[in-house]
């Protein structure tokens, strides 16, 4: 049994219904979990840290099957131009591993979140919870009501 995180403490107290669900923490991509509990690609998202000209990094979450488009990303966000953050400025950032960055676990931190346009569409996905190895299950709706993501065309 997985220790409580602080995602989770969240969720219950917002009384959102949610599913732990644990897997190797040497998987480190949304598709490998996929791959892992046999579901479509498109229902688990990885949260990726994207980084303006100045301000506030984004954290940005969309399918593992999808390819983030910075182009996009920028107009969809007003800006010229964005960029990835690398691994070590996305732990730096966050203070989480890469493939445990979770906008639920980053909420006291006040990023700008995103939220890839097809995820409206699905009643539920998966997300990380924080930690590598441990992904929620949870309704879209709630997701975005708890995260205040903004629906966005970025892929």
């Amino acid at each position: 049994m997985t220790e409580k995180l602080n995602s989770m403490r969240l969720l219950e107290q917002k009384k959102v219904a949610f599913t732990v669900r644990d897997f190797p923490d040497t998987i480190h991509s949304a598709d490998g979990v996929a791959d892992h509990f046999g579901l479509p690609h498109d229902v688990v998202y990885k949260t990726l840290v994207v980084l303006p000209p100045k301000g506030k990094p984004m954290l940005i979450m969309v399918a593992g099957s999808r390819e983030l488009d910075l182009k996009k990303v920028a107009k969809a966000t007003g800006y010229k131009k964005v960029q990835m953050a690398s691994k070590k400025e996305a732990e730096s950032l966050t203070g989480l591993q890469t493939g445990g960055i979770s906008a639920l676990a980053l909420l006291h931190k006040s990023f700008t979140v995103y939220i890839d346009k097809p995820a409206i569409e699905l009643d539920n996905i998966l997300v990380s919870a924080g930690k590598r190895g441990v992904n929620l299950e949870l309704p879209v709706k709630d997701l975005i009501k708890i995260t205040k993501a903004k629906a966005v065309e970025v892929t």
